[in-house]
């Protein structure tokens, strides 16, 4: 044990020692520290970094660890003074709102709001820590503001003594060396195998433990063996977690997040920006309905608050420790705003991992199609929700969603579109808005309520996760959500007068009718045969949806804790091709343009049947035979030892 210790702590120094070697003299070296994933040097003569811009980076790849500079508190200019010199070094082009500068005098770090915070980066960055030894963050002012942002970003600065605690303890965790030999790669699905809802994974080697998902299924709460992960299990104990990785903020990835922590995890959660701030407003917006509906909840809004103390975002294609045997790079999904494919490198070079959460192998008006190209590759495990099924073309699917809105229109009727409120609600509102400009169809309202207008101001706050059409228009200065006959419902809405303005479309979450202000509009007009009802994305089996898109016409509705049997006459339409998942088609080519090529496949996130129709052209495609030797559809509580022949 002393001899291992030795070994760690000459490893730690020789890193500390390759550190120092690049810091210049005159910088005033102050101590170097571990901080999360970060080594953060902290230097007291700050005007000397105008002449070492590129210290950071360059250090960065000398040592493969992720590097920030900071001066030293003692060295910083006082909130005051550094504001007004903040004010005097930024351009007046980035239009910064000397309203919004927020100091956390713990990280050194200064938060502002700018109209175009791309002003304020590179140069404008170095000059501001140079002149005031503050560090610049940079948020963007949105034409819709992010509640969920202002809350997060006070919860933070509240927080800052404890989240500098928390970071340091992390970090000397992280940057421990790895003495263990003869390492191994485990995963054992926790759930989410052979069913949509519930995501886990469980990744293990001999020196670290990581989560990968920890949601829940919507349409089995109440039945906590079906809505919630497998928990008791002997390797799953939360003080011994390393690291909880989230791909996407929907529920059925992220949902149960908070209850890790409520039963004690204090490790971190690595999540992009967009999916931290959606995570938050779903799993809130769970908690909320949950109270309301009286169903029970094994975590509290409380708990919640306590995941995002810890969590710590990352962007794209950043290389992050997240434990000391294992390095995390977060890719574009293409599923929703933020969402990741995760590579997971267990090193040094034993073992990669890509595991592509929800994803989207082509192009929307929303977001770019799923990356395909990773350092290494030696197991792939894919989601498989449509591996049975060929979707609509895109372009078809949006020609067919105008038709039915002029069918409506022309009838004077209301067509409701139940949408989750994270992706298909912003598409949907970016063809609709298209088409009445274009004149497709007739000018007509476009009510929006419940939880797609703070998700819609998110996605307008990071511009850069979106394609390119959609961020040109808001780097611009445009909204293309929101325009002149787009409605946002706020607060208690009168829904009977709303459906009364006809014709129109109402836009209202959730996508499954399986809660939200949909069910309500739904219960208004379902005896209306001019009107429609139009599914946009995937309806879970047990949800009110997945019965009426099945052909139900007479069904029951909970209103106010009372029981109402609905007929329904309304039209009702499904257009598969909105999804934010990949298709059969779009699944086996990702598989064929993955680079490298996986020896491992292994299929999760589908009904049975669909994953074994996946499984079956996998296993019969000549070209995939000729890289993936083994192609696994495992169930849950089943393991499997990666780095075993």
């Amino acid at each position: 044990m002393e001899a291992g210790r030795l070994q760690l702590d000459r490893n730690k120094l020789a890193l500390l020692k390759s550190i120092i070697e690049e810091i210049p003299a005159e910088l005033e070296l102050a101590s170097i520290e571990f901080e999360g994933p970060f080594i953060t040097i902290y230097v007291k003569n700050r005007r000397a970094l105008a002449e070492y811009q590129t210290l950071a980076q360059n250090i960065a790849k000398k040592v493969r660890k992720r590097i920030v500079i900071r001066v030293t508190s003692d060295s910083r200019l006082n909130p005051a003074e550094a504001k007004s010199k903040i004010l005097e070094l930024t351009p007046r082009e980035a239009g910064l709102d000397p309203g919004s500068m927020f100091f956390d005098e713990f990280l050194g770090e200064v938060w502002v709001k700018a109209l175009k915070p791309g002003y304020l980066g590179g140069k404008v960055r170095a000059a501001v820590l140079a002149e005031t030894g503050w560090r610049l963050v940079a948020q963007r002012i949105s034409p819709l503001e992010s509640k969920t942002l202002r809350e997060l970003t006070g919860l933070t600065l509240k927080q800052a003594p404890y989240r500098l605690e928390f970071l340091r303890k992390l970090g000397e965790r992280i940057h421990r060396d790895v003495v263990v030999k003869n390492n191994y790669v485990r995963i054992t699905a926790l759930g989410g195998f052979k069913e949509v809802g519930r995501s886990s994974i469980l990744v293990e080697t001999r020196e670290s433990k990581v989560l990968l998902d920890f949601g829940v299924n919507i349409g089995a709460l109440g039945d906590p063996s079906k809505a919630y992960p497998i928990v008791d299990v002997d390797s799953l104990r939360v003080d011994e977690l390393d690291a909880v990785i989230v791909t996407h903020a929907h529920l059925d990835h992220a949902g149960l997040v908070p209850l890790l922590y409520k039963y004690g995890y204090r490790g971190p959660l690595y999540v992009t920006e967009p999916t931290r701030e959606l995570m938050a407003i779903m799993i809130r917006d769970l908690i909320d309905v949950a109270r309301r509906s009286s169903r029970y909840l094994p975590f509290s809004e409380k708990d919640l608050a306590t995941a995002l103390v810890h969590t710590i975002p990352i962007s794209y294609d950043e290389v992050t420790d997240v434990a000391p045997d294992m390095k995390l790079t977060m890719y574009n999904a293409g599923h929703i705003l933020g969402s990741a494919i995760v590579h997971l490198h267990v090193g040094p070079g034993l073992y990669n991992i890509v595991y592509t959460g929800d994803f989207k192998y082509a192009d929307s008006r929303l977001l770019g199609k799923s990356h395909t190209v990773f350092p290494r590759v030696e197991a792939l495990i894919m989601e498989g929700t449509y591996g049975s099924t060929l979707q609509e073309d895109r372009l078809k699917a949006e020609q067919r969603l105008i038709e039915i809105a002029g069918r409506v229109a022309e009838r004077k009727g209301v067509m409701l579109i139940p949408v989750f409120s994270v992706g298909r609600g912003q598409e949907i509102l970016l063809v609709l808005n298209d088409a009445m400009r274009e004149k497709k169809i007739p000018e007509i309202p476009i009510y929006v309520e419940g939880l797609v207008n703070e998700v819609t101001a998110v996605h307008l706050q990071y511009p850069e996760y979106l394609n390119k059409r959609v961020r040109d228009l808001i780097l611009e200065g445009e909204n293309p959500f929101v325009t002149e006959n787009v409605k946002l419902i706020e607060g208690d809405a009168a829904r009977p007068d709303i459906v009364e303005d006809k014709p129109c479309i109402i836009i209202a979450t959730n996508g499954m009718l399986n809660g939200g202000p949909a069910v309500d509009y739904f219960r208004l007009i379902a005896s209306d045969p001019n009107s429609a009802l139009v599914f946009v994305g995937y309806q879970s089996e047990g949800t009110l949806g997945r019965r009426i898109k099945d052909g139900a016409r007479e069904v029951s509705v909970v209103i106010e804790g009372k029981v109402e049997v609905l007929n329904v006459k309304l039209e009702v339409h499904s257009i598969d091709g909105f999804s934010g998942h990949s298709d059969q088609r779009e699944l086996i080519s990702y598989v064929k343009s993955i680079n490298p090529k996986p020896k491992r496949i292994i299929l999760n996130h589908g009904e049975s049947s669909a994953l074994q129709a996946l499984y079956t052209l996998l296993k019969t495609s000549k070209e995939i035979r000729q890289f993936a030797s083994s192609i696994h559809v495992p169930s849950n509580l089943d393991s499997i030892n990666l780095t075993s022949q």
